[in-house]
């Protein structure tokens, strides 16, 4: 069921009402559904086709992606994790094989690739498969960020789109989300209790 979200709801406002909700969500009952979303991305066929990955690593109260990207590696998938380059303000793209000694903590308290660590991607279209953070989503795929329109731009460099896979708690999936021309929706969103196949909820 999606979340009551009362309409006309700005971004900002549908992304104060969520966080404070996930926010809300007991440890053990995150570590719960997190346990889930898991296992259903990793039955997900698009993952188990994938030979290339693109995660993240989590941050506060959001799905808590390591313990995936783990099994990623374990896998024999080839990583890729982003950096925030604060010169261009985009998302620069890392090959990642040791989660211990090619990580640091970088902007907003994210681990990051080491730059001196890692092999940067220089074909950001060898990626067949990502798992995109978000704050909010509709059952169609609309997608609400952190309102830095990080993963957009980045999106919008690739001239191959890779299945766009969205990991999420059940409380984060809304009726509407306004969107914009720029925004680009996700093909499948895992929560603890469905897959959700965007399309057949009219997302082309």
């Amino acid at each position: 069921m999606a979340m009551p979200v009362a309409q006309p709801m700005t971004k900002p406002g549908i992304r104060k009402q969520i966080l404070a909700l996930r926010e809300q969500l007991p440890a053990a009952m995150r570590a719960a559904h997190g346990a889930a979303i898991t296992e259903r991305l990793l039955r997900l066929r698009e993952y188990r086709q994938a030979g290339t990955i693109l995660g993240y690593m989590n941050f506060g109260a959001e799905f808590a992606s390591e313990f995936w990207i783990q099994q990623v590696l374990a896998d024999g998938k080839k990583l890729a994790l982003p950096r925030v380059n604060h010169h261009t303000s985009q998302l620069d793209l890392f090959w990642v094989e040791d989660l211990e000694n090619q990580l640091a903590t970088g902007l907003w308290g994210i681990r990051e690739p080491v730059v001196e660590l890692c092999e940067r991607l220089t074909m950001i279209n060898e990626v067949e498969f990502a798992l995109l953070p978000g704050v909010a989503f509709t059952r169609d795929g609309a997608r609400l960020g952190y309102g830095r329109g990080f993963y957009d731009k980045l999106l919008a460099r690739m001239t191959i789109q890779p299945a766009l896979v969205a990991a999420a708690f059940e409380l984060q999936i809304v009726e509407q989300i306004p969107q914009e021309a720029t925004d680009v929706k996700v093909e499948w969103i895992i929560t603890e209790q469905e897959t959700i196949a965007c399309s057949e909820n009219g997302n082309p």
